[in-house]
């Protein structure tokens, strides 16, 4: 399958032309092949890893007097963007963005000391860090973690469990949200819990990978934690205000997943558009049927509308709108997005017909990561649920 010839006008920001094409060259090195090979193969992309981060993309978010590029939550967006739409899918992504998405907690809430330790090398790709917040029995209502850090003196031992953390046989270290006093004890759910640092090679850390169908270039793992040792100054803030740190961040990871969601469309769409126009069956283009025109046109106004939502949310954020404002565009956008990238993959499989199942076209590796959009990192239904309770007043249905 040769390389997209339809590039459509579909952006989630405006003004980082340069930026995108330097990623889009970066990523060219890195084709649709490379992905499928390292997808079956269950493998790591350590070089278009080491490539990202030296060319400074990691720590774009991270401020340049801790060794990163001081951009912003737009800069992030129009990369990761790119990313998707150059055929690594969420393979690529995942590979990237599993650090990017921790560091606004450790940016915005850890002390001075914690910051010049870790975002250099961070910034620099020497240290890969995961995120760990679900737990078996606590999935989307995270106030019910039960993984416990017990202060001893100037030490933390850790005890509990985690599952569906991405790149956690990568990484050095998981950011780990931990109760530090017991939910029972608590005035409010969300107090006594707080984010750590743990280095993933400590003795009582074990990980346990899950076989997927799906976004095998970045494993996803259970992590248990048996009386594992963390020092007290890895500890990201205050003991105790880790539910509000992770509500903080939670507006710009949507974004960040609502731009990838729109690359994975904008591929999938050009790839659709590219491949009706070439295959010809009764004597004519397939693509002169409308049967095939409609769900692509479809696809291209639900793509740019979603576009149009991330670029309104991510000005909000940079115009630091109220909590509620960025929370309902950052919603929106992650539930449109997603939504439109698995009707443009969908659309594009049944464009390929039978060839979508054929490996070396690519289509159903992306329709089957576009799919996991809609539930990861939250599921549309809980966004469904936060508009209805918080924009339209409606009871609370959970």
């Amino acid at each position: 399958m040769g390389p997209i010839t339809v590039m459509l006008n579909i952006q989630t920001t405006t003004g980082h032309n340069d930026l995108r094409r330097a990623v889009r060259q970066l990523c060219s090195r890195f084709d649709e092949t490379y992905w499928e090979k390292h997808d079956a193969d269950h493998e790591f992309a350590w070089d278009f890893f080491e490539a990202f981060a030296k060319a400074g993309y990691l720590g774009l978010t991270i401020p340049e007097q801790y060794g990163g590029g001081g951009g912003s939550i737009g800069d992030a967006c129009a990369v990761l963007e790119e990313v998707a739409a150059a055929g690594g899918g969420l393979n690529a992504c995942s590979t990237v963005h599993t650090s990017m998405i921790s560091l606004h907690a450790i940016v915005a809430h850890a002390d001075e000391e914690f910051r010049r330790k870790y975002l250099p090398r961070i910034a620099a790709g020497e240290m890969r860090v995961s995120f760990g917040v679900t737990e078996p029995n606590a999935g989307t209502d995270s106030t019910r973690i039960t993984t416990f850090a017990r202060r001893e003196g100037d030490k933390y031992v850790v005890n509990g469990q985690k599952v569906w953390i991405s790149g956690a046989q990568e990484a050095e270290k998981v950011l780990l949200l931990v109760r530090t006093a017991p939910r029972e004890q608590s005035a409010r759910k969300t107090d006594g819990v707080s984010l750590i640092l743990v280095d993933l090679s400590a003795p009582g850390v074990r990980i346990q990978p899950i076989r997927k169908i799906g976004r095998n270039a970045v494993d996803s793992n259970e992590i248990y934690f048996d009386d594992v040792v963390v020092e007290a100054s890895d500890l990201v803030g205050s003991e105790g205000e880790g539910f509000r740190y992770l509500l903080d961040g939670l507006n710009g990871e949507r974004m960040m997943i609502a731009a990838e969601s729109v690359g994975f469309g904008r591929w999938s769409l050009e790839t659709a558009v590219d491949y009706a126009r070439q295959r010809v069956v009764f004597d004519r283009p397939i693509g002169m049927n409308q049967s095939v025109q409609h769900p692509l046109a479809a696809a291209f106004m639900q793509l740019r509308a979603a576009a149009a939502m991330v670029r309104e949310a991510v000005d909000l954020f940079d115009r630091d709108a109220s909590v509620a404002e960025q929370g309902t565009a950052a919603n929106t956008a992650k539930w449109l997005a997603s939504e439109a990238a698995y009707f443009a993959a969908d659309s594009a499989m049944q464009t390929h017909g039978g060839y979508s199942f054929a490996r070396e076209y690519h289509v159903g590796r992306y329709w089957m990561e576009a799919r996991l959009q809609r539930i990861a990192p939250v599921n549309n239904q809980m966004i469904l649920n936060y508009v209805s309770e918080r924009v339209l007043g409606l009871p609370r249905s959970y």
